[in-house]
């Protein structure tokens, strides 16, 4: 896959120097580094462009060096990608997108919406039709059969090949290719029925065959990634997974299956087989004691400790707690209690969760709320007044801060 935010800016990598064991410890393997939480913690925010706005770096360059930002709410996706990116706002993340087509938002990990680079998107292909399917959750008489599924991912395909079409578009288009079974609205969904054939609606963006068009209107619209990529094929399945796995661990690493397996949503013993079988392309290490995995040369980090105030928004924290573990670290204190059970958007003090935050925009004004969960000292201040400023930059609007309590719930 791509190079990451941080191949681009090799200056900013002294070693992390890692104490390595000459002799077998405790049944610890010889030569087996041991890196401390606060290590890990400062090289994660350096790879999230965290620390410091990626210099040099892109749209899809930030959104390939986080394996992908989720964007299930989209302006939560822009402003992800533009806090990371010195002088970016929203307008930015919106050329690559509809405009440059270096971005793709399509179904990604997980099953959910994300931005994922164009560049790398034969490769998400690739790993997402190659992950075990997991079993429907719809009773029998609704499920697509097998080969209705392939049917309706064909039908997609088709209908969008130099289309944008509305779901409700869609509908009439996937049934004239297949037949009426297709839009037996047998599906619950949302307190309605919803047509047989969505079910495999995020499936045909997994594969390749759908990815999101721009809005029309209020529509949400859908288009065949083809019309902007016209030689999009997927990635060879091995291939394709081994740099997956390089990419999550150089995002979140060092890691462990079980870990990846959470982020990716696979069931962990496949996980644990294709770590085995990627072993010789991996290094093993230690975090506080626990062994885990390595990107190859991935052993660098700033020199300084994790430091700053950094403002997340939807998601992107989300993204941030699965890939970073393990929660207990991430979440110390009241965080784990306060902010860890729902989805709020999140203040990061030296890079772990140390309270969260809330926006509502009038007009141009933007009323940002954070509530604090530890002391907010003047530096802090400082640096939280300078967060909320630039988001009002990339939002492109007025900010207008309130230290207190949060009252409305997560992804409010």
């Amino acid at each position: 896959m791509s190079p990451s935010v941080v191949a681009m800016n090799p200056t900013v990598e002294p070693a992390l120097e890692p104490t390595v064991e000459s002799r077998t410890t405790a049944g610890r393997p010889a030569g087996v580094p041991r890196l401390s939480w606060e290590q890990v913690c400062a090289a994660r925010l350096r790879r999230h462009a965290l620390s410091a706005p990626a210099p040099g770096a892109g749209p899809a360059d930030v959104a390939a060096a986080l394996a992908g930002v989720h964007a299930q709410m989209l302006p939560a996706a822009e402003l992800s990608i533009a806090l990371r990116i010195a002088g970016a706002t929203r307008a930015d993340v919106r050329t690559a997108l509809w405009e440059e087509h270096s971005l793709i938002r399509t179904f990604g990990p997980r099953g959910t919406v994300h931005l994922l680079p164009a560049r790398d998107l034969p490769v998400w292909i690739g790993v997402l039709s190659a992950i075990p399917s997991a079993p429907s959750s719809f009773p029998k008489d609704v499920q697509l059969t097998p080969d209705q599924t392939e049917e309706v991912v064909r039908a997609i395909a088709d209908a969008l090949r130099d289309a944008e079409l509305t779901v409700d578009e869609l509908d009439e288009a996937v049934a004239d290719r297949t037949g009426p079974w297709a839009a037996d609205p047998v599906m619950p969904a949302f307190q309605t029925l919803w047509p047989r054939w969505r079910q495999a609606l995020h499936l045909a963006g997994m594969r390749g065959a759908l990815c999101f068009g721009p809005n029309r209107g209020r529509k949400v619209t859908y288009t065949g990634p083809h019309r902007w990529l016209p030689d999009l094929r997927p990635a060879e399945p091995r291939e394709a997974l081994a740099a997956v796995v390089r990419d999550y661990l150089l995002a979140y690493g060092p890691s462990t299956p079980q870990r990846f397996a959470q982020w990716l949503t696979v069931p962990v013993s496949w996980a644990n087989e294709l770590f085995t079988s990627l072993a010789g392309e991996m290094r093993r290490v230690e975090v506080e004691g626990v062994p885990a995995w390595a990107a190859p040369g991935d052993l660098t980090a700033p020199d300084e400790p994790p430091r700053g105030v950094r403002l997340l928004p939807y998601f992107d924290g989300y993204a941030y707690r699965v890939g970073n573990q393990p929660p207990g670290l991430l979440y110390p204190g009241r965080a784990a209690e306060r902010v860890l059970p729902g989805n709020f958007q999140v203040m990061l003090v030296d890079g772990v969760v140390a309270g969260l935050w809330h926006q509502r925009r009038s007009g141009r004004t933007i009323d940002i709320t954070v509530e604090p969960l530890v002391e907010l000292t003047a530096a802090r201040r400082r640096e939280l007044d300078e967060q909320v400023e630039r988001v009002g930059e990339i939002l492109e609007g007025r900010p207008r801060l309130t230290v207190g309590v949060v009252t409305v719930g997560g992804h409010a």
